[in-house]
């Protein structure tokens, strides 16, 4: 554009050569000409390798070379602290306080305690149906802790850490999974499918994926209101093969809407390994694509998901632009408790993530180096959370009913007699009946 505004100035203005000049200073007149007209041609030469098309972006030109593109650079995944728990670039840190730390720490293990009593209750049929969300406590806290109440959570179903963070409490996601009258939904829906106006949390909905677009329009009707906010949509890797995925980053992305899409990749959409799910570089090789501000972290590093949350809530408010962050995880749970993952993944495999690089372990080990925790606190607080989230079953049947203690009885049998079958190493030890 500054080369075809530069050639509109010289041709529009008035020759020098067309003044009485005496004709000595002819002749560099003839070469000042020559050199205009090479200009010209320089300058209506780049025009002609520029795209045109209306369809086409901004910077296209033409080449004579065929080339179908299939390399491109690997995403790096960003982390703050390796497997140790030890900060890698001092810099990186973000040096949160005591107390914020405390707090992040002691959800992931209130919401711990609280999956294994849960998948315990359910297997005894105090509940229908429950989803842990063993080892991706890192994606939940990390989002959480960088977020402003303002912002409106959109969640999928595997994110009750950031919930319980914001303020939503055990007690409420009890309410919710029994469906009483203190459920804020009045039992209407399925267990785990929280949601609370008060925290600006949109209730979850099981249809795989519909809080996509649902996010984005909540993103954009913020925008038009002038709102100091953002929205964050939690999704997995299986609900970005759907088509509201596509639809969702596409209107985020023409609106220029202040969302943030947050991809936890656990690695199975169910019993479908990623391998088997798409090609390409994972999921945050899409966000290019929308023209999106992207980046890939550990998942499993809670320092490094904050300062990427905290980075994207920035750009996503200050500058209005939509980001797609993708959170590489491991899903350490089954699926749900319809559920049976030793099907379609060794036992060892998930033996070995819980040991090398649990999030809750990792983070630990951080706050030991600094001193701010022990093996002595640990327990206790344990037993604290463990306590007071058994003792919300108290006062739900005064007896036992009939048909639960026989269904009870059934299940203790069967577990007997196929131990092999029913690994209940991970389940609550308190006594629940």
């Amino acid at each position: 554009m500054m080369l075809a505004r530069l050639t509109t100035l010289v041709r529009t203005a008035p020759r020098v050569s067309q003044l009485p000049l005496p004709i000595s200073a002819r002749v560099p007149l003839l070469a000042r000409s020559k050199a205009t007209k090479a200009s010209d041609s320089a300058a209506t030469s780049l025009q002609d390798r520029h795209v045109s098309f209306p369809g086409a972006t901004f910077g296209s030109v033409f080449t004579e070379k065929m080339e179908f593109i299939s390399d491109y650079p690997t995403i790096p995944t960003y982390r703050v602290l390796d497997i140790e728990g030890k900060v890698i670039v001092e810099g990186q840190d973000p040096k949160l306080s005591k107390e914020e730390c405390m707090k992040i720490y002691r959800t992931m293990i209130s919401l711990n305690q609280m999956d294994m009593i849960m998948y315990e209750a359910q297997r005894q049929g105090r509940i229908s149906f429950y989803m842990t969300n063993y080892g991706e406590e890192g994606t939940h806290l990390g989002t959480a802790a960088a977020l402003t109440s303002d912002d409106v959570i959109f969640g999928q179903y595997r994110e009750a850490g950031a919930l319980l963070y914001r303020g939503f409490s055990v007690q409420q996601c009890m309410h919710q999974c029994y469906g009483n009258e203190n459920d804020l939904g009045k039992g209407r829906q399925m267990p785990v499918h929280y949601g609370s106006k008060a925290l600006n949390i949109q209730t979850i909905s099981s249809p795989l994926g519909t809080q996509l677009p649902q996010a984005a329009g909540s993103a954009y009707a913020l925008k038009r209101e002038g709102k100091d906010a953002c929205v964050v949509c939690f999704f997995g890797e299986g609900a970005a093969s759907e088509g509201d995925f596509h639809a969702a980053l596409n209107m985020a992305a023409t609106t220029e809407s202040p969302v943030i899409f947050f991809c936890r990749n656990n690695g199975y959409a169910i019993s479908t390994p990623a391998r088997e799910q798409y090609r390409g570089d994972g999921i945050a090789s899409r966000g290019h694509g929308y023209g999106m501000h992207t980046i890939r972290v550990d998942g499993n590093d809670v320092l490094a998901v904050y300062n990427v949350v905290k980075e994207a809530r920035r750009i996503a408010v200050e500058e209005q632009k939509p980001v797609l962050i993708e959170a590489l995880t491991y899903r350490v749970g089954h699926h749900s408790t319809s559920d049976d993952s030793s099907a379609y993944r060794p036992k060892k495999e998930v033996a070995d993530w819980m040991k090398q690089d649990a999030p809750i372990n990792r983070f630990r080990k951080y706050l030991e180096a600094k001193k701010w925790w022990s093996e002595d606190q640990e327990q206790a607080l344990r037993k604290e959370v463990q306590t007071a989230v058994s003792h919300l079953f108290t006062d739900v049947y005064d007896e036992l009913p009939w048909n639960l203690q026989e269904q009870k009885a059934k299940l203790d049998a069967l577990m007997a007699k196929y131990p092999e079958q029913y690994d209940t190493t991970g389940h609550a030890k308190t006594k629940l009946s």
